[in-house]
């Protein structure tokens, strides 16, 4: 019995190994975004009601969070668009509109929600999430498979965002 027993242990410690690295994404990341995907992953943002926001409340959904503020025009350009694709794929995809809170306050997100028509799932960023993120500036979109896994970040616009994110949607969706 005794042989059997460090055997047994070797292989559950192998297993309790195997277990924690479960969460290892499929693509091949630069170090930069593997940093996006584990910093994402566990993140908590703020809905407007004060409730805590993850992106893994989204399983199944291809997700954008998009860091963004009121201020920042490029940002906003991009919404009537998302909204589109929100709205085309409401069972395979969300954006999470992620305001920073840099110059922002809760009400002026508030504000700008009844004041636009957009179907995004507005969250705040108490946290700084984006700060531990975004190098460069807003807006900065960070898209994630239906897994919770990053597929890729951009900042800025590309000019064919409505495209892009399409062929992301359509190339991840589960459904």
């Amino acid at each position: 019995m005794k042989k059997l027993t460090l055997p047994i242990l070797g292989l559950v410690l192998i297993g309790l190994f195997t277990a924690c690295d479960a969460r290892k994404n499929p693509r091949d990341l630069s170090k930069q975004d593997t940093h996006i995907d584990e910093v994402i992953w566990n993140a908590t943002f703020y809905d407007l009601e004060g409730n805590e926001v993850s992106i893994q409340d989204y399983a199944g959904k291809v997700v954008m969070v998009d860091f963004w503020e009121t201020w920042c025009s490029p940002c906003l350009q991009v919404f009537p668009a998302m909204d589109s694709l929100q709205r085309e794929y409401s069972d395979d995809f969300v954006m999470l509109a992620v305001n920073l809170n840099n110059s922002d306050t809760q009400e002026d997100v508030e504000n700008f929600k009844s004041d636009n028509d957009y179907t995004f799932n507005y969250v705040l960023d108490k946290n700084r999430v984006g700060a531990e993120v975004i190098t460069l500036g807003i807006p900065f979109k960070v898209f994630f498979d239906p897994e919770g896994f990053l597929i890729k970040s951009e900042l800025g616009l590309s000019g064919n965002d409505y495209n892009d994110a399409k062929e992301i949607i359509e190339q991840h969706k589960t459904s």
